[in-house]
């Protein structure tokens, strides 16, 4: 979608769909957002004391027969919706309700041509309208299981921090929040508005992505002992690549078995697991030592730097160079890194297996 400045019509109103369990750190954050953003796209078209945007918060009522305006920031007796923002939510992931009246609500304003968007947790209650299905869709990378098993007919694409169909924008992360504002007040009010409101609330503009944050969180409670123990001894060969013969031979399983169990135990092939073991190790490095990219990759097994690089990239969206200027914290430790928790999940699932 063409993003379009406000030049004709003086204010547009932009509503927050609040239901148990909405983060006020979300309502409260795009409420001032949009505000910020409204004064400024007032100034920049005719210098009018009146905010270019007007905020309304919505919730269901108590008897769950409708939903109801709950805030308004320019209080009048009609309403004029362009967009519909639900924001964060911790309660949604667990609360599969299907006939809530805000469901039928948004439906509604989604036929009358009002954008949808949701964040985080919110994602999960804009799903449940049925608006998602066929598409791509963001939440935070920490649902991504349970989202793809509640909502098989989503295709789930947790890298990304925003995705945007025009009609539904979905967002991922608890902060992430502040990425759909900016993405939003860009197409409505234009270019510079969202840069003028960016550098206000010290915010980057939008581009960043899920990746950049995400940890490698391996499936372990799968019950394959055989798998476990082989997932448990690839953490002891980060530095050096592992051949499936190599896996299977310690797993005591026949090659194809072996494959055939890792991938329906990880959701991976053994390859794309160890490289995923080997870059969060890489990360490691990069946060917390001094060593160049290059000594980073040797230690690893890539013994072709550009290649390491390319994974690298392709992993996290970001060079080696780019994560460490990031992300770099030489005088933190970590508080417990993801080999640290296999190993203890792990090791835990062997002992109530047997």
């Amino acid at each position: 979608m063409a993003k379009t400045a406000l030049v004709s019509a003086p204010q547009i109103e932009i509503g927050l769909a609040c239901d148990a369990g909405t983060s006020n750190a979300g309502i409260y954050g795009l409420t001032d957002l949009f505000t910020y953003a409204g004064e400024f796209a007032a100034k920049r078209h005719g210098g009018s004391a009146r905010s270019a945007v007007r905020i309304t918060h919505w919730r269901a009522d108590d008897d769950a027969t409708g939903v109801r305006c709950a805030y308004d920031s320019c209080p009048s007796s009609s309403h004029a919706l362009s967009l519909v923002v639900i924001p964060g939510n911790v309660q949604a992931p667990g609360r599969p309700e299907k006939l809530s009246p805000l469901l039928h609500w948004l439906r509604e304003k989604h036929a009358e041509g009002v954008v949808l968007a949701a964040v985080c947790g919110g994602v999960f209650i804009l799903a449940r309208t049925g608006l998602l299905a066929g598409r791509q869709a963001t939440t935070h990378w920490s649902f991504n299981e349970v989202f793809a098993e509640q909502f098989p007919d989503v295709l789930t694409e947790t890298d990304h921090m925003v995705i945007d169909y025009g009609d539904v924008v979905t967002a991922g992360g608890v902060l992430a929040w502040a990425d759909l504002g900016l993405r939003l007040t860009e197409r409505f009010l234009g270019t510079p508005v969202m840069l003028e409101t960016a550098r206000f609330m010290l915010v980057d503009p939008p581009g960043r992505e899920q990746r950049f944050y995400s940890e490698f969180d391996p499936r372990t409670k799968h019950g394959d002992r055989a798998i476990l123990r082989a997932q448990l001894w690839l953490l002891t060969q980060r530095e050096r690549p592992v051949s499936v013969a190599d896996l299977a031979q310690h797993a005591d399983l026949e090659q194809r078995t072996f494959l055939r169990r890792f991938v329906a135990a990880t959701g991976m092939k053994p390859s794309e697991y160890q490289q995923r073991l080997r870059i969060t190790r890489a990360r490691e490095m990069l946060e917390f030592s001094q060593d160049t990219v290059e000594d980073i990759s040797w230690s690893l097994g890539y013994g072709d730097v550009a290649g390491f690089r390319r994974v690298f990239r392709k992993v996290m969206g970001l060079t080696p160079s780019d994560y460490r200027r990031r992300f770099c914290q030489p005088t933190l430790q970590r508080a417990s890194s993801v080999p640290d928790r296999l190993i203890a999940t792990s090791q835990q699932s062997l002992v109530e297996g047997e």
